[in-house]
């Protein structure tokens, strides 16, 4: 078999494991959607409409429009390490359902770029709700604000493949906490969600702008507000970088679990 056909069927395999948690997650979309949209909604009317009276213009945009593309990030984040962590962790480990796949012809890196995509793709669906709802509240400048979907779906990839790196040392859910406290959290603090990173200490500046989410956000937030982007291939890169090393340790670490 040479490498084309070898891609196509790595795809095609990829994209049935991909096919099969779309379908199951089809069952449980009302709540399932209801739990990524309703928290970053909150974030967005309480503390957009809160602070922002007080804050006022943030970087020459209203804290709301400033706030609005955080948020979306954030949703990004949140979807992907969830489906990455919580849900993959249970068909890997509780329901055993990718023992099950794993007797047939799909291999374990299939696997694991199928949960990948999916993850990715439930990253797309949640910021699809915020972004609609932040178009509804005037937070978006031009129809251009459409490519924040494969910025998300690009942001899915890198954090799914984060959550599945920390998912294949994890024995039980509550690892995830770890996870979450550690790392998620200060990230999300420190990359320019709530505030612009230049007023932090020029060392804190320099671990930020080293954090995926920040390279998000810096391509999220022009789109949403009709400003200039740049540096693209740069917080392309790290996206990706992070992605790649991390779905390659996890493919070889879940191997290794998984195949004794």
């Amino acid at each position: 078999m040479n490498k084309f056909a070898g891609t196509l069927l790595f795809l095609s395999r990829s994209t049935s494991i991909w096919s099969r948690n779309i379908r199951v997650w089809g069952k449980l979309a009302g709540p399932s959607l209801m739990g990524n949209f309703a928290d970053p909604l909150m974030y967005l009317i309480v503390l957009g409409y809160g602070l922002g009276r007080f804050v006022g213009q943030v970087e020459g945009m209203t804290y709301m429009a400033f706030l609005a593309s955080g948020v979306i990030c954030t949703s990004a984040v949140n979807s992907a390490s969830f489906e990455g962590m919580y849900s993959a962790y249970t068909r890997m480990e509780v329901q055993q359902t990718w023992l099950g796949m794993l007797a047939t012809p799909i291999g374990v890196a299939e696997v694991v770029f199928g949960e990948i995509l999916w993850a990715a793709t439930k990253s797309v669906i949640s910021v699809g709700a915020i972004l609609i709802v932040a178009a509804l509240l005037g937070l978006v400048e031009n129809i251009g604000a459409l490519m924040i979907l494969p910025v998300a779906f690009l942001t899915g990839l890198c954090f799914s493949s984060l959550a599945l790196l920390v998912t294949s040392s994890a024995k039980s859910y509550d690892f995830f906490l770890y996870y979450t406290t550690l790392f998620i959290t200060p990230m999300v603090l420190l990359s320019g969600v709530f505030f612009p990173i230049d007023t932090l200490p020029s060392l804190v500046q320099w671990v930020a702008k080293v954090l995926p989410l920040y390279h998000a956000i810096s391509l999220v937030r022009p789109l949403m507000t009709g400003g200039e982007i740049t540096s693209v291939f740069m917080h392309v890169f790290i996206l990706i970088a992070f992605g790649s090393v991390a779905a390659f340790i996890a493919t070889c670490k879940i191997k290794k679990r998984l195949i004794k």
